[in-house]
This record gives structure tokens, C-alpha cells and sequence, in this order.
């Protein structure tokens, strides 16, 4: 049973020439045949992929370190690059010879890299990458997103708990005042109806007085007696 990675063509160009640089890996169906094949089995070699059109474009599987090695001496110029979340595609020009390396990091290490002898080539290897790292990181961008709203819905809620706390304050606060108001017109009204009572007793009192005037008045005048004014005729 042979297991394949199975990519979507690329424009112009078959998907198979590009797949085939990662090689084919057999699994035995059953335990018999595991051992048989292990018997059997050869080393992996990198296995080169024909590019349609002529055989001088070709892609092959490059080693992981002689690509670092390559990296560390800087002789590597960077042609073209995709980044997307973890993942970094690289399309990279070997001025020696000169050639083309085609990487795919995660997380700044290198996990697969290509070779091809002509640009033409090494592009189409550089758009399979750069499909496969933007499938990849389609999870992190889902991630992403949903660490963000979670992020404005946690945001959300401690506003509205701060706002359901200022609201409870200001009921809080216009009971209390209501109370306060209460009272203080409960209190004003007693002082109301102190202070009309005192008016009217005040008021009685001096009706009282007044007529005690009068009386006095009328007695003081009967006292006085009653003289006829003359008058002279001139």
C-alpha cells in the first residue's frame, strides 16, 4: 500500500513533479510483509522530479544541513519570501554555481528544502510551499481570530461588570438619598406643624392682647369727663 501526499496542481506546471522530490513510502499490509520489507528495505535517496517541457528543469529534495551550512556562510541571497504565522517559505538564489533552494520553516528551523537548476523551476517549487504553509496556518489564523474575540468578549464583560457596579452604586446611592429625603421632609413637616401651632397660639395671644387694649382704651375714656366746647362769636 503506498502512501501519497496528495497537493493541487499548480498552474501550467503538474503537481506529481514537484510530490515526487519527497519520494513514495511503502507500508507492508501485514506483519509478514513488514518483515520481508524490512529484510529488503534500501535507503532513502533523494529522487529527482522532471519538470514537464525538457529534461534540464529539474527539482530534488536538498539536505537539511547543507542547506544550514550554506545559510551560515551567507551564500544564500533571499529572491523571495512568504511568511504566515510560524511558517516561512523561502525562494533562495546560490550564486556559485549558480542554482536555487526552496525552504520551508517552522519556527525558524528548516523542515523541508528543494533544489532546482533554473528559476522557472525553482518558482513553481516556492508557489507549492507557499500553498502548503498557508494551508498549515490556517489553524493558527483560526487561533488567532478566536484568541481576539475572546479577547473583546472578555473585555466586554469586564466593562459591563463595571457598568452593572456603577449602576448598582447609583441605586445604592438614590435610596439612600430618597431615604435621607424622606426623612428630612418628615422632619420639615414636624417643624411645620410646631411652628404653625406656635402661630396660632401666638396669633390668639395677640387677638387677646389687642382686645385687652381696646378694653382698657374705652375704660380710660369713660373716666374722662365730657366738656362742652363753646364757641365765641366774634
Amino acid at each position: 500500500m503506498k502512501l501519497h501526499i496528495r497537493r493541487p496542481p499548480t498552474a501550467g506546471v503538474e503537481a506529481g513533479a514537484v510530490d515526487a522530490a519527497y519520494g513514495a513510502i511503502e507500508a507492508p499490509e501485514s506483519a509478514d510483509a513488514f518483515a520481508s520489507a524490512a529484510q529488503t528495505a534500501q535507503p532513502l535517496r533523494p529522487m529527482s522530479a522532471v519538470l514537464p517541457q525538457g529534461g534540464s528543469r529539474v527539482v530534488q529534495t536538498a539536505e537539511i544541513a547543507e542547506v544550514e551550512a550554506m545559510m551560515t556562510r551567507n551564500a544564500l541571497t533571499s529572491l523571495r519570501t512568504l511568511q504566515t504565522f510560524s511558517y516561512v517559505v523561502a525562494l533562495l538564489l546560490y550564486r556559485t554555481e549558480p542554482s536555487y533552494y526552496i525552504t520551508l520553516s517552522q519556527d525558524g528551523r528548516l523542515w523541508r528544502a528543494l533544489h532546482a537548476a533554473e528559476f522557472e523551476s525553482a518558482e513553481v517549487a516556492f508557489r507549492h510551499f507557499e500553498e502548503q504553509a498557508v494551508r498549515l496556518a490556517d489553524i493558527e489564523l483560526r487561533r488567532t481570530q478566536l484568541e481576539a474575540q475572546n479577547e473583546h468578549l472578555v473585555a466586554m464583560i469586564e466593562e459591563s461588570e463595571a457598568q452593572v457596579e456603577r449602576l448598582r452604586t447609583d441605586l445604592d446611592n438614590h435610596l439612600e438619598q430618597t431615604h435621607l429625603v424622606s426623612n428630612r421632609q418628615q422632619q420639615v413637616r414636624k417643624e411645620v406643624a410646631q411652628l404653625e401651632a406656635q402661630r396660632l397660639a401666638s396669633q390668639a395671644q395677640l387677638n387677646k392682647t389687642v382686645r385687652l387694649i381696646q378694653q382698657l382704651r374705652t375704660t380710660s375714656n369713660e373716666r374722662i369727663p365730657n366738656l362742652t366746647v363753646r364757641r365765641i362769636d366774634i
